[in-house]
């Protein structure tokens, strides 16, 4: 007989790290893995982690939090040294989250904004994933969830860093998902849409701009981190074992108008 199909959505005992998980994505997709059975490190340099984690620790759920800069080489090699630790030396799904995002004209876009935002939406996106692969190899293979962007497939207006960022993102889970697939490890991306988030405060205030975006939103409303829950649960567990290099969008219809 074969495993119920709810049984392959169980986290029940895998070990997990999810990077930038203070965000608002981010911490949905912490809520996710938890609430699916995981066991889950919180990377960020948000102090709001650790409100996150102490609270779903008061409701049961095995969450830690680490404190690092992953715009920073060593605080990335730290701060994975210490998550693994904490997972006791195995890892089973890892989820890259963090991101920035900057405005500016292109011809007018300052040298260090465009290097801090390449530093923590791609740079550290990759060096997660190369040090993630290498404990999954040891142990029985993996999951590994990125963050992309409809800028991953689109351009938006006056973000030329951040639509670089998420395009190399895609480029980065299909490369991945190339080397490492035939060694048990899956690499998937989620793309959200316009999403109810810090980094969308400006144009969610601006009336003129979220009209033109609902234009393309057939559902007429901005997404939430719970519209990203389920794919976050299906990607890191069994159910999804066939699925690797894609990038999913969660856009509320966007790309198919």
């Amino acid at each position: 007989m074969s495993i119920n199909i709810l049984e392959k959505f169980s986290l029940k005992d895998k070990k997990s790290i999810v990077v930038g998980g203070a965000g608002d994505l981010g911490k949905a997709m912490v809520e996710a893995l938890a609430e699916a059975g995981a066991q889950v490190v919180v990377i960020d340099i948000d102090d709001r982690m650790y409100d996150l984690c102490n609270d779903l620790k008061a409701n049961g759920f095995n969450v830690e939090p680490v404190k690092a800069d992953v715009s920073k080489i060593e605080d990335i090699k730290s701060s994975y040294k210490k998550a693994l630790e904490i997972l006791e030396g195995k890892l089973d799904i890892l989820v890259n989250s963090a991101g920035i995002q900057r405005r500016y004209p292109s011809e007018q876009f300052p040298e260090e904004e465009w290097s801090k935002v390449i530093a923590i939406n791609l740079d550290a996106t990759f060096y997660y994933c190369k040090y993630a692969a290498n404990t999954m190899l040891e142990g029985n293979g993996g999951k590994i969830i990125n963050v992309a962007s409809l800028m991953s497939f689109l351009g938006g207006i006056t973000i030329p860093a951040y639509a670089a960022s998420k395009g190399g993102v895609g480029q980065l889970t299909k490369a991945l998902s190339n080397d490492l697939a035939e060694k048990g490890i899956c690499v998937n991306a989620i793309a959200p849409g316009y999403m109810d988030t810090q980094l969308n405060v400006a144009l969610i205030n601006d009336k003129k701009r979220t009209d033109e975006v609902f234009m393309r939103v057939p559902m007429k409303r901005w997404g939430t981190g719970e519209d990203l829950k389920g794919l976050t649960v299906f990607l890191a567990s069994s159910a999804s074992d066939y699925v690797t290099g894609t990038i999913i969008p969660v856009d509320g219809g966007y790309l198919g108008r």
